[in-house]
Order: C-alpha cells, then structure tokens, then sequence
C-alpha cells in the first residue's frame, strides 16, 4: 500500500461526500457522545474562521435535538477569546448569530499570555538565555492558554470541550500539541477542507466567513497555506486520492511523518 493510501486509510476521509448525510452523521455522534459522558451540552471557541463556525453549527443542532428529545437543558456555549484588540471578531459573533447560539462568552487571553511569555522569558535568563520568547513560541502559549480557560469553563458547566481540527490539518501537523489539539471531542476529524466548506455552505455560514483567508490566528499577517506553504486544494486533492504535484506530495508526507508525534497517544513503557 502506498502511502497516501495509508495516510487516507488513517484519516478516514471519503474521496466525495454526501453533505447532508455528513451532517446528520457528526450531530448524531454529537448526541451520544454528550448522553454516554452524563454532560450537559458542549463547549466551543469561536474563532471567526470556518472550522470553528461548521463545529458551532454540529453543535448546536445536537444540544438543540437532545432538549427536545428529552426535555432537559442541553447547551452550546460559544466561546470567543480574542487576544487583545481581534480585527476580525465580529466574524465570531457573526458565526453565533447565524445558528442563534443563546449562550456565549468573550474571554480576552491578553493579560494571562503575557504574563507566562515574561515568566517564561525571566526562567530563561536564569539559564543564561537571555532572550524574548519567540513569535511561534508566544503562539503555542495563546493556544494553549486558551484551552486552559475552556476547561475552566467546562468544568464549571459540566460541558464537553471540542475541537475543530479535521483530517486537512492532521496530515500536516497543523494544530498545537495541548493547545487547538487538547479537546473531548473532534467532529470534523475525516472530512478534508474542501469538505468542510461543502458543510458550511449548507450550514448557513456566513459569506464573511466563507470567503477569508484560513488562519490559525496566532500572530499577525499569519495564514495557513502561507506558513505550510501548500495549498488546501492540493492538500484536498491528497487526501481524496488524486495525484497532485509530486513535489507538493513530497512536502506533504514529509510533514505528515515528521508530525506523527502530534497525532500518537503519549508514549510510555
């Protein structure tokens, strides 16, 4: 077997989808998963990208069906946590307002980052680093400070945290470890980015949302194909099984072994 059919066999993804059998699919997983864990709803970070605006949407449609299927009070609670002054955050509360999310939060990250990058920085120069903490270090620190809040408020909610991850992201490694990648849950896990898109289409996302530049948000100018340097079409067209550029596929199974740490449980003897 080659590797890119390993790779597909792995991640799960389907070389076409149906959109609307995809939907009813992860709500369905949605609602068990939430009954056999005895929550009550689900938590997720609204970034005002696409990912997180499909996941809000699954979500949604899952604590909605559940409380009316059982009469309880299940819940989505919609998380936006901006890292100081966020350009673009009325694309999160856009993204609530376009599934009538009832129950969202801000929670501004700002203060907490940067006080563990000078703690950080403080513990350096005790080993005679003497240095700032780098830009894609201070990055993993706002991931990773963000979901220890949405554990905090998890935790106080009784609620299941999930992630927005999906298998164009896992291929290349391009979450952070305890960070976007330290979650209860991932409904998105087999589709590629093309088939996220399909879903966001059919789930009302909004055109603001649909039509930006993927980005993980983490330092300014960043985007996603700019920092990997591929595409998410070539990267679509992989994980679908077609053949795309061999320089492309090489860059990509490099990245996808060279991450296979990110995607392992933690090993141990």
């Amino acid at each position: 077997m080659s590797l890119q059919k390993e790779i597909i066999a792995e991640l799960g993804v389907k070389p076409e989808i149906d959109v609307e059998e995809e939907i009813r699919r992860r709500v369905d997983f949605l609602k068990s998963y939430v009954k056999k864990s005895g929550t009550t709803g689900l938590l997720i970070a609204i970034s005002g990208g696409i990912d997180s605006a499909v996941t809000a949407a699954l979500c949604k449609k899952a604590t909605d069906e559940l409380s009316e299927e059982s009469g309880m009070d299940y819940r989505t609670l919609g998380v936006f946590q901006p890292y100081g002054k966020q350009e673009d955050i009325e694309d999160s509360y856009a993204a609530a307002r376009a599934i009538g999310l009832k129950y969202t939060v801000e929670t501004n990250i700002e203060e907490a980052v940067n006080e563990i990058a000078l703690e950080t920085e403080y513990a350096l120069k005790s080993i005679g680093v003497h240095r700032h903490v780098s830009i894609p270090g201070k990055g993993n620190i706002k991931a990773r400070t963000r979901m220890v809040i949405q554990y905090a408020l998890a935790f106080e909610q009784n609620l299941l945290v999930v992630g927005t991850d999906h298998a164009s992201e896992a291929i290349t490694g391009f979450f952070t470890k305890y960070g976007d990648g330290a979650v209860d849950v991932t409904p998105l896990s087999s589709l590629n980015k093309r088939q996220v898109r399909m879903l966001a289409a059919s789930l009302g996302v909004p055109k603001s949302i649909l039509d930006k530049a993927p980005t993980a948000g983490l330092w300014e100018g960043q985007t996603d194909e700019a920092e990997l340097g591929i595409t998410y079409e070539a990267n679509s067209d992989y994980l679908e099984g077609k053949d795309i550029d061999p320089a492309v596929r090489e860059k990509l199974e490099k990245q996808y072994l060279k991450t296979a740490h990110k995607r392992s449980p933690i090993p141990g003897i």
